[in-house]
């Protein structure tokens, strides 16, 4: 039993280590580029480390203007969307997990079916609506779509955290004088704030990430975002992959800031603190 138990344990370690290093591998390729000087970067055979690193890909991307105002562009509109989000996502969560309503099953199927369509089917009905409202080139569009767009998800995702919830908590509360709202954002949402938290960072990060709809609604250089800044590395002819790869390890960095932070914040029991206190 040892014997297998042992055996076991290595398997496992070593899958780990492999996906581990896997997993990694792109990060550090990405590190390894952004510290090359321009003619390292192309030569043959590749180095997988730079034999004269260099500071020179972040000087030349701090250098340009615009940068810094991509990055303000993205923090704006992902913030924005992400607060916002979560704010609603929480109260339709809080009523799909606590109200029982004839059409609750239909909205739960189309909250998971707008997961499964794919962007650029609805990208001109959008696009169309957008421009009709006059919110086309605008970072508060933008914001709007990212919005529509991490509701759904976020509101599952809260509503299972409602569901750990014991109906007790704020049964409780309402005995003791309290609201229906005062006892959710008095004593239950204290309680779900690990959730809450990594429900804003998955939209954060999401909102923070997306291409395709900012390059599709975004049109001058100064409403640009960080990924629609990265594409503009790439053109017909060439690839600047050495301050692509500097602006990509500088806007990866906040999102896995922000992984950490949401590692932390789910790994806790969520409904410890109802059950201790």
């Amino acid at each position: 039993m040892n014997r297998e138990t042992t055996a076991g344990r290595r398997i496992k370690f070593a899958i780990l280590g492999i996906w581990l290093i896997i997993t990694i591998f792109p990060l550090y390729w990405i590190l390894n580029t952004a510290l090359k000087p321009a003619g390292e970067i192309a030569s043959f055979p590749l180095t997988y480390w730079p034999r004269t690193p260099t500071l020179e890909n972040f000087q030349r991307l701090l250098e340009q203007s615009g940068f810094f105002q991509n990055i303000l562009n993205s923090v704006m509109v992902a913030l924005s969307a992400a607060t916002v989000a979560t704010f609603i996502a929480l109260l339709s969560g809080y009523v799909l997990a606590r109200f029982t309503f004839r059409s609750k099953g239909a909205v739960m199927i189309a909250f998971l079916i707008t997961q499964m369509i794919p962007a650029f089917i609805a990208l001109g009905p959008l696009y169309l609506m957008m421009t009709s409202f006059g919110l086309t080139n605008s970072r508060f569009g933008l914001s709007l779509v990212y919005m529509a767009v991490c509701i759904p998800f976020s509101t599952i995702m809260l509503r299972g955290f409602f569901a750990n919830v014991p109906d007790a908590l704020e049964e409780a509360a309402m005995i003791d004088g309290c609201s229906r709202l005062q006892a959710l954002f008095r004593v239950i949402v204290p309680v779900l704030t690990p959730g809450i938290i990594a429900t804003f960072i998955f939209n954060f990060v999401n909102s923070w990430n997306e291409l395709f709809l900012s390059v599709t609604l975004i049109h001058s250089s100064d409403k640009v975002t960080i990924p629609a800044a990265l594409n503009g590395f790439i053109s017909g002819f060439n690839v600047e992959w050495g301050p692509l790869a500097a602006a990509a390890v500088l806007t990866i960095l906040p999102t896995m800031a922000m992984f950490a932070l949401a590692s932390r914040w789910i790994i806790q029991g969520l409904t410890a603190g109802a059950v201790k206190g």
